[in-house]
């Protein structure tokens, strides 16, 4: 059975941020330059896609991964939960800031996160478009964009450089997200890499040299530019391939910082 939302925007703003801050910090840094109208759901909108991607790292069998997805599409179709993501989630998809239709198709992309490979580049790319590419469409959405499909592909790659981020971090998991072409494209099978990350070094270069060649430099209005602005920790990170990231330091921020001021990407 459905229950009523409590969600209170005054009183659980601090609360909603704070969880993006400690789970997604580069998208909490970007989210600052937001409107501050329009901050509360986007920060409800990013808290939401880490509880997605948590979908598959916190449980130990793909059926599971699914099962919580499908809790997720419950949420957005409607159903009452009380839950701290769940019920500000309904709030602002009630009032319309986030279209239930953006929210369904990246769960549908994460779907692809539970199997045992990514078998081709396309399905690769596709992944990505609709799943983190799908979160800056939400978002720019959210800021009031008249063509937010435009910012798809500032999404896309944001999430291509986390991805391959995380090459070391699957490893670690027994998990390898790279596509299985490109992997036999270097000898290499998704087994080897999680036995050694290391070895998938030529793989990651070559993503990050296509990754890299998606984005364009422009301008955005100040109050758009939120949407696109993990576009700019994309480029410094696949200039930079690393399969065992540091933390960010203050290159980074100032960079997001200096691009959030002046509204160029």
């Amino acid at each position: 059975m459905g229950v009523t939302s409590s969600y209170d925007p005054a009183r659980n703003a601090s609360s909603l941020a704070g969880f993006v801050r400690r789970h997604d910090p580069d998208r909490f840094l970007t989210a600052l330059f937001a409107p501050p109208a329009k901050r509360e759901a986007l920060f409800a909108l990013y808290a939401f896609n880490h509880e997605l991607a948590r979908a598959r790292e916190t449980v130990s069998e793909a059926p599971l991964a699914l099962i919580r997805l499908q809790w997720w599409r419950e949420v957005v179709e409607g159903s009452r939960r009380r839950h701290e993501i769940a019920e500000p989630l309904s709030a602002f998809v009630d009032a319309g800031a986030l279209p239930r239709d953006d929210l369904l198709g990246i769960i549908e992309a994460r779907e692809i996160e539970p199997g045992p490979v990514i078998e081709t580049s396309r399905e690769w790319h596709n992944y990505l478009q609709a799943g983190a590419g799908g979160l800056a469409v939400a978002a720019a959405r959210l800021l009031g964009a008249t063509e937010p499909e435009q910012f798809r592909s500032y999404g896309a790659v944001f999430g291509l450089a986390g991805l391959l981020r995380s090459v070391g971090a699957h490893a670690r998991q027994g998990r390898c997200l790279l596509p299985l072409d490109e992997l036999a494209a270097h000898q290499l099978s998704p087994d080897q890499v999680i036995a050694d990350p290391q070895t998938a070094l030529g793989v990651v270069g070559q993503l990050s040299r296509k990754g890299l060649a998606l984005l364009r430099h422009t301008r955005l209005p100040r109050a758009l530019v939120a949407a696109a602005l993990p576009a700019v920790l994309a480029r410094r990170d696949l200039r930079r391939v690393d399969l065992f990231p540091r933390p960010r330091g203050a290159g980074d921020r100032l960079a997001v910082i200096w691009a959030g001021f002046t509204g160029r990407i």
